[in-house]
C-alpha cells in the first residue's frame, strides 16, 4: 500500500512482531514510548512526542495513527469484553503489511520489537505503569496512578 506513511509502517511493524497480538491502550502507549526511547535511530528518529500524563508517557497521536490505519482496513479496534476499554489488533491485511515492514528492519530492531511487544502484553496494568515509572521517573510527573 502506497498510502501508508513511514510512521504508520513503524506502527504496523511493531504490532506485527507477533501474530495474533492484541494491545490495550496502555500497552500501545508504552510500546511506542519504549521504541522512541530505546531504538528511535532504527526508525529515523522518534515517531511520537510523549509527555507525562495520568498513567505515564502518552501521545494522542498513537491513537490517531491506529484510527487512520483502521480506516484503511489494517487495524481492528474493538471494545474489550465487559469493558469500555478498546483493544487494538491487526487485520489479516494489516498483519501482511506489518510483516513486510518488519522484514525491512535491522535484525536488532526486529529482536527488540519482538521482545518489547511480548513484554508490554505480559504485564498487568499496574506492573506495566510501575515498571515504566521505575525506568523513566520523569514520566511520573502528572500521574494519577498510585499503584
Amino acid at each position: 500500500m502506497n498510502d501508508i506513511s513511514p510512521r504508520q509502517k513503524v506502527v504496523l511493524a511493531a504490532l506485527a512482531a507477533e501474530q495474533s497480538s492484541s494491545f490495550a491502550p496502555v500497552q500501545v502507549q508504552k510500546l511506542f514510548f519504549l521504541l522512541d526511547q530505546n531504538i528511535a535511530a532504527d526508525f529515523g528518529g522518534p515517531q511520537f512526542s510523549f509527555e507525562p500524563y495520568d498513567y505515564g508517557p502518552f501521545d494522542r497521536a498513537v491513537y490517531s495513527e491506529l484510527e487512520a490505519l483502521a480506516q484503511k482496513g489494517l487495524v481492528a479496534i474493538e471494545a474489550a469484553p465487559g469493558a469500555s476499554r478498546r483493544k487494538f489488533s491487526l487485520t489479516a491485511a494489516g498483519y501482511d503489511a506489518g510483516r513486510a515492514a518488519f522484514a525491512q528492519l535491522s535484525d536488532r530492531a526486529q529482536e527488540y520489537l519482538t521482545r518489547v511487544s511480548a513484554w508490554v502484553r505480559s504485564l498487568s496494568f499496574a506492573e506495566l505503569v510501575g515498571s515504566i515509572y521505575k525506568q523513566y521517573p520523569s514520566m511520573k510527573a502528572n500521574s494519577v496512578f498510585r499503584g
